[in-house]
């Protein structure tokens, strides 16, 4: 369910705003919306597995605040990211 170290730092190699950056917010959105999408996986063959649905809805409000901080930081930032991760329509 949750991700490997190995694919955590490709995912911050491939947000990170500078060299060594690890707390940006593209970042934590990043690793947070992979945690997602492992545990939306999970949920299609454990459908009852109700303890993990609390921690998806927790993710899924931390990412809600992260995005919400960088809108309203920098526009721009926040419209190149969630074209990025394909998490609007």
């Amino acid at each position: 369910m949750s991700i490997t170290a190995e694919r955590k730092q490709e995912v911050i190699n491939e947000y990170a705003v500078k060299e060594g950056d690890t707390g940006s917010p593209e970042v934590q959105v990043a690793i947070l919306t992979e945690r997602i999408v492992n545990l939306t996986e999970h949920f299609k063959d454990h459908k009852k597995d109700n303890h993990s649905r609390r921690g998806l809805l927790k993710l899924v409000n931390q990412r809600r605040s992260l995005l919400d901080y960088l809108k309203a930081k920098d526009s721009a930032r926040y419209q190149t990211l969630i074209g990025r991760l394909g998490l609007r329509k």
